[in-house]
């Protein structure tokens, strides 16, 4: 135990190198202000979650070159489009939040799944789960589907185009289609079910905010590794919130909170290969700030909501993540008479 609890520790404080980060900061973060700016010229700020949304279809293949690239933001940006219309018109029921929680599991399981079968980069379905999650959570009329699809399939095809402007390797091609069973679906749509459940009975605010932090940690590649992810997903969060109060005391003005938005996913993407607790610092008022874009409230509720959740949703992938592990261990112990080590997935 002392020796888990010791690699638990030095791997939340490790700090990794990410050569080039900040070329994909500088990239992602254009990618998501310009449509942002594109849709307050157009006096329409409550469509900046759909320009949001598909604008993080740069945030993919930030480790591969060229034609690899290219293949996975395409195939990224459309899922994200899929999924944002789909929150759309859930967003139109009535009964919304229940209707909500079922897709946002399914998004959860079939995300997976595609992600690990195309090998996507970043992997897991975290941005489809915020993306769904996040346009089902307001309701809206059903004519704003249309609306949707176009400006996140234009969003999402400007960032597309921008990451093109990155270094080409003509050499480089897609990776193939990977077969892969459905287990990897199902911790995924666990913590997306049992977080939406729990928040939307108990009647917080955000339940998506609940959901994106049950799925995140289980991105990791090993046990120890989703652990870690899950304390900087606690910790990270809860220490943004400070920054957040600052940035939402002021009341800045849409344009003001675009710009700001946009360097802070400049820092996020610097940062979040190298430490994720750290990115958390950013992501946490970058976050928040984007829902004031669309829809201004009180930044107390905004706050507490976000605090709450994130620590919900990471109790619920806590959970997942020993259950995993046990399951783990018994069918290692069943099928060589040994059990598997912590930092073992």
């Amino acid at each position: 135990m002392h020796r888990r609890l010791h690699l638990l520790w030095t791997e939340s404080l490790a700090v990794r190198p990410a050569p080039g980060a900040h070329r994909v900061g500088l990239r992602a973060g254009l990618s998501v202000a310009v449509p942002l700016l594109a849709v307050l010229a157009l006096g329409h700020p409550a469509w900046s979650a759909y320009a949001a949304f598909g604008a993080f279809a740069s945030l993919y293949g930030r480790t591969t070159t060229a034609l690899a690239r290219l293949v996975m933001q395409l195939e990224a940006g459309l899922a994200l489009v899929l999924v944002v219309v789909a929150g759309a018109a859930v967003s139109a029921l009535p009964g919304r939040p229940w209707y909500a929680v079922a897709g946002v599991t399914l998004v959860a399981g079939l995300g997976a799944l595609l992600s690990a079968a195309r090998g996507w980069h970043p992997p897991g379905p975290l941005f489809l789960v915020f993306a769904f999650g996040a346009v089902a959570s307001v309701p809206r009329p059903a004519s704003q589907v249309p609306v949707a699809l176009a400006v996140c399939a234009a969003s999402a095809a400007s960032a597309v185009l921008v990451g093109t402007t990155a270094p080409w390797t003509p050499r480089a091609r897609p990776l193939p289609w990977r077969p892969v069973p459905l287990s990897p679906a199902v911790p995924y749509a666990g913590a997306a079910l049992a977080s939406g459940l729990l928040v939307t009975a108990w009647g917080v605010g955000h339940p998506y905010w609940a959901t994106v932090a049950a799925v995140a940690p289980l991105t990791g590649p090993t046990v120890t590794a989703r652990l870690v992810r899950g304390l900087h997903r606690v910790l990270g969060t809860l220490a943004g919130l400070v920054l957040a109060a600052a940035l939402l005391a002021p009341g800045l003005g849409p344009y003001a909170t675009v710009a700001v938005v946009g360097v802070l996913q400049v820092v996020t993407e610097t940062l979040v290969g190298r430490h994720y607790g750290l990115a958390l610092l950013a992501i946490t008022p970058m976050a928040l700030l984007m829902g004031q874009v669309a829809a201004p409230r009180p930044a107390g509720g905004l706050l507490w909501d976000r605090g709450v959740e994130t620590v919900v949703g990471a109790l619920v992938a806590l959970l997942v993540i020993l259950v995993e592990w046990r399951y783990a261990r018994r069918r290692a112990g069943a099928g060589a008479g040994r059990t598997l080590p912590l930092g073992v997935s």
